[in-house]
């Protein structure tokens, strides 16, 4: 209310509550000055007052979902989303159950209004997974239900034609956990009969326009509206503002969302389907004037999608089966009865169908959590209708609008009545139209219509509409609000047909014609079409008709008195709930933007009872507001209380209005609220707060500008003090917070030395960092700088070991690497010849460790040296290695130096020009070598080779060398063995002989007295 005082002088009024003058003309003005704007919302207190404006507005995104969230209701300006959010927080603060009643005509935005606060509830509340289901199952569920509820009208496209209640549950949290949906009174007749420009369900056309070929061949439909008698009566199935095939899409994703499984779905088209083929049955009267049927094709469509007998169904539609005691007789129908029992059945198919759909949706819906939960309920119901020709269904609508009415008026009162009563203000009684006599008129027992047209409708003999309308003359001719031809004054009589009855609502008179309300009353399926229902294969067909219902000799309830009770129970459900209103208005009766129709308004005003409830708001006082609040706002005005009031807030309140002069009957002070009576009070408040605020501005800006004034001159007297001052300051601080640092750091690092062996936690996390940090950092500069250092890594502390032997490994492999890259292909082959010495002396020849050092040469006698004579004998034979050696004689052992060359296929024994011996490689069967330092190599030559003379034993100065090379060469690198001891010798003839071997302190070469040669050799020496 506080935005609305703000705004009053720009577009209207945002709360009727504040107009001067309560009066009709006055709330029509208002509504226009706003309507211009495009602003669509008004109050009248915290009912809000809605207006169709038939364009989008930007005025429903997120954003403005997010402003209107968790504030002030008044705060802002009106809007839907500021009354969906005040009920949810107050439902949130009291824990207790709320609903928010739409009400207006066919075309005025309730279904919208619905939508709206849905999508709110959906976006503000707390969000998860399960949560966020259950929105998309509460959100679908319209489109769904609009499928199969709402058809277009003369008045709307998508008009509602059955009344909705759902309530949203919400658990203490305030997450939207499921929800529950009632439904009254849906349209049956709409079925099989539309009015001109009317269509039937929007279902029908989706299922006909939008659904995919091979579905429609299983159906046996056709793509053609033109084809189906249900369709074609109002003579305008194609409307260009609905895209029947776009909705039929939205409807089957709705459908998976709500977890209808592929049969469901199948079964349900198929009753769509089947209500479609019913229609198109056609009976013809035979000689004796009963019905018979013209084409069996459509009949059998019928049965096969609802799987029932198609004879019992032939049989069903065109006789009825009499019960006489124990015996049973078929009586055939006239053409008109059997046209009847037909549109009887697809009624009862397609509002049952409905009925099991609202249940389905509620399973999909309900939360059966054990935890207590609050509602916020939605009543979406259908408004006052005023037709051209008000029947059945526009007198259940209006009985229905005068109970809401009566529970609106009960509840406004009520709540009214008790905020004075609470506050201690005396109550004083407002003047209303109590439409009591209107409910009573209609619902008394065995006195109102209803109760009439139930006997009328049980009552044997021949009832029909007229008799019926008669019957209501007697009982009731006199009461005031209730005309007819016959009782009417002779005026009155000339606007009434002699089938009509008019009764006086609460909106205005409304003139209803009987013809079919007995009818639509009994609404009457035989019982051998039940029967022949029941059996169905069609699993909702079955579950629809409750196999106990034929065996039921009881009359069922007549449709008014079930819609009655029905009705009740929704006051019951209503009465113990906290009411919220929407009043929805129609601009124009042509949906054309921009235009208020002034009569229209005029009658929707009427007729929702707008005046009645803004005179009980503004009855007694027209304006109350809590006393902090009230301080709050307007303690400027009073300098007792400005700038602040340290005492009780209704005292402060008390101060203040005694100041500006209210008069004793202008207000009164409540136990929390102060009640304010006459708007123009308010306003010469709200005008004294908005001149104070441009006063209490000058008078800030003076003081403002003198301190300021004052403080520059102080600033430039003290500015070298100050700036010593400050200069001094920043030092001691810059060296307070170094040592605090360091206070502060050497705190953690003992900690974290204490806990270093702990797993790493808030104490040691810190100093694991400096232990690593620095462990790195001193391994970066003493990193191993060749392959062969092994012992130089650095220790590593614990946390670091997996990760330094990591490091080691990658180390030493970039070492290696960048080694190998860098050796030439000599050096390579050097190493290479390298590696198999050490594979065959490594740990075996004590002198091979001293060798590794010692680079190997491609020959130790060039060819140069070598006797042209030997060099043209194996010319033919390319040389490989040459080596000096000394050769010992087989007998005596007589040193003699000699060269031994290695070629590829053989090995010889030269002394100057002579080749002494040639051994091929393959009569070489080993050569031994001790394990010893000596140079002593033993050749084992094959002994079968007549040529040779037995095994040759030489002494090489370059023994490892010369082995390496002879392995390559020959291939004979398993072939050399090291021997410990001594080694056999054998010679041509069979001799054998000895090379023994043994250590001591000068190396020397000599026949033994046991005739084998005595090879000594010195120990190697150890570090």
């Amino acid at each position: 209310m506080e935005g609305a005082l703000t705004a009053r002088n720009k577009v209207g009024i945002q709360d009727f509550v504040l107009l001067d003058e309560t009066t009709e003309a006055a709330v029509l003005d208002n509504l226009k000055k706003r309507f211009n704007r495009d602003l669509i919302y008004t109050y009248i207190g915290t009912l809000l007052v809605s207006v169709n404006p038939y364009k989008e507005l930007d005025i429903y995104n997120k954003k403005q979902m997010d402003v209107y969230m968790g504030v002030n209701f008044f705060e802002l300006p009106p809007h839907i989303y500021a009354l969906a959010d005040i009920a949810y927080q107050t439902m949130l603060t009291e824990f207790n159950n709320h609903f928010i009643l739409i009400s207006g005509e066919s075309g005025a935005g309730k279904t919208e209004a619905s939508k709206k606060i849905l999508q709110y509830y959906a976006v503000s509340c707390p969000s998860s997974s399960l949560l966020d289901s259950v929105r998309d199952r509460m959100l679908v569920s319209n489109p769904v239900l609009e499928a199969f509820g709402n058809a277009k009208t003369l008045k709307n496209d998508n008009s509602s034609r059955f009344g909705k209640y759902m309530d949203i549950e919400f658990d203490s949290q305030g997450d939207a956990v499921g929800g529950h949906i009632l439904s009254y009174l849906l349209e049956k007749s709409r079925v099989v009969h539309q009015n001109h420009g009317e269509r039937n369900f929007h279902i029908f056309y989706q299922l006909v326009e939008g659904a995919e070929d091979n579905l429609l061949r299983q159906l046996g439909l056709e793509r053609n509206c033109q084809n189906y008698y249900y369709l074609v009566q109002g003579e305008c199935a194609n409307v260009s503002s609905i895209n029947d095939r776009n909705n039929w899409k939205t409807v089957k994703n709705a459908l998976q969302i709500i977890h209808f499984d592929e049969s469901d779905t199948a079964h349900l088209f198929g009753i769509i389907a089947s209500v479609l083929h019913l229609g198109n049955v056609q009976f013809e009267s035979d000689s004796k004037g009963c019905a018979t049927l013209n084409n069996n094709a459509e009949l059998c469509w019928v049965s096969t999608l609802l799987g029932v007998n198609v004879h019992l169904l032939h049989e069903g539609l065109t006789c009825r089966k009499i019960e006489a005691k124990t015996d049973e007789v078929l009586s055939p129908f006239t053409v008109d009865h059997a046209i009847y029992a037909r549109d009887a059945l697809a009624k009862a198919i397609y509002g049952r169908t409905f009925t099991w759909l609202v249940s389905r949706i509620n399973e999909s819906l309900e939360n059966k959590g054990p935890s207590r939960k609050t509602v916020i309920g939605l009543l979406d119901i259908y408004g006052f209708e005023v037709f051209y020709v008000n029947s059945f269904e526009q007198f259940c609508i209006n009985y229905c609008n005068e109970k809401l009415q009566q529970l609106f008026i009960q509840l406004t009162l009520k709540s009214e009545q008790e905020e004075y009563e609470a506050e201690g203000i005396e109550w004083e009684p407002v003047q209303f139209f109590n439409n009591k006599i209107i409910c009573d008129l209609v619902e008394e027992k065995h006195r109102g219509i209803i109760s009439i047209l139930d006997e009328e409708c049980l009552r044997p003999g021949e009832a029909t509409d007229l008799t019926f309308l008669e019957r209501l003359e007697e009982k009731m001719g006199s009461h005031p609000h209730f005309v007819t031809h016959k009782v009417a004054d002779k005026e009155t009589r000339k606007t009434l047909e002699r089938g009509d009855f008019r009764l006086l609502h609460y909106a205005g008179e409304v003139t209803y014609c009987v013809v079919g309300f007995l009818d639509k009353n009994n609404d009457l399926l035989y019982r051998n079409i039940k029967d022949v229902m029941v059996q169905s294969k069609n699993a909702i067909v079955r579950e629809c008709f409750s196999s106990s219902e034929p065996d039921s000799r009881k009359r069922p309830e007549t449709v008014a008195t079930q819609f009655k009770s029905s009705l009740l129970r929704l006051t019951e459900i209503l009465m113990a709930k906290n009411a919220w209103y929407i009043r929805c208005l129609k601009s124009n009766e042509f949906k054309q933007p921009g235009w208020l129709d002034d009569v229209l308004i005029r009658h929707q005003v009427k007729y929702l009872g707008l005046m009645e409830h803004l005179r009980v708001r503004r009855a007694g006082f027209a304006y109350r507001r809590r006393y902090e609040v009230f301080l709050k706002r307007y303690k400027p005005l009073c300098p007792a209380t400005w700038p602040h009031w340290r005492g009780v807030p209704s005292e402060g309140v008390e101060v203040l209005v005694t100041h500006l002069g209210y008069l004793p009957h202008e207000y009164k002070m409540g136990s929390t609220k102060i009640f304010i009576r006459h708007p123009r009070t308010l306003y010469a408040t709200e005008d004294a707060y908005e001149k104070c605020k441009h006063d209490l501005a000058t008078r800030l800006q003076a003081k403002y500008k003198g301190y300021k004034a004052k403080g520059e001159f102080k600033k430039q007297k003290e500015a070298a003090t100050k700036i010593e001052t400050c200069w001094r300051g920043v030092q001691a601080r810059k060296e307070r917070d170094r040592r605090a640092w360091a206070v502060k750091v050497i705190k953690k690092f003992i900690k974290g030395y204490m806990a270093r062996g702990e797993a790493k936690n808030t104490d040691n996390s810190e100093y694991l960092v400096f232990v690593r940090q620095s462990y790195l950092n001193r391994l970066k500069n003493n990193l191993p700088k060749t392959v062969l250092d092994k012992t130089t890594w650095l220790t590593p502390p614990a946390v670091m070991k997996e990760a330094s032997e990591l490091l080691r490994l990658l180390h030493y492999r970039l070492m290696v690497r960048k080694y190998v890259k860098g050796i030439t292909a000599q050096r390579k082959a050097q190493l290479q010849m390298k590696v198999i010495t050490s594979a065959i002396f490594k740990g075996k020849k004590e002198s091979y460790p001293q060798s590794v050092a010692q680079p190997f040469v491609d020959t130790r006698i060039s060819e140069q040296d070598i006797n042209v004579k030997v060099t043209q004998m194996i010319r033919n034979e390319r040389i490989k290695y040459s080596v000096p050696v000394v050769k010992y004689d087989r007998n005596g052992f007589k040193p003699r130096p000699r060269q031994l060359i290695l070629t590829q296929t053989a090995a010889y024994m030269v002394e100057d020009a002579k080749v002494k011996q040639r051994v091929l490689h393959t009569s070489l069967n080993g050569v031994s070598v001790s394990n010893l330092t000596d140079c002593i190599v033993v050749f084992h030559i094959n002994r079968e080779d007549n040529k040779q003379k037995g095994d040759l034993t030489v002494e090489c100065d370059h023994l490892f060398e010369l082995l390496t090379k002879l392995s390559v060469i020959a291939n004979k690198q398993g072939a050399i063995k090291v021997v410990q001891g001594s080694i056999k010798t054998e010679f041509q003839g069979g001799k054998e002989g000895a090379v023994d071997f043994s250590t001591g302190q000068e190396p020397m070469v000599y026949k033994a007295k046991n005739g084998h040669l005595m090879v000594v050799s010195t120990r190697v020496r150890t570090r």
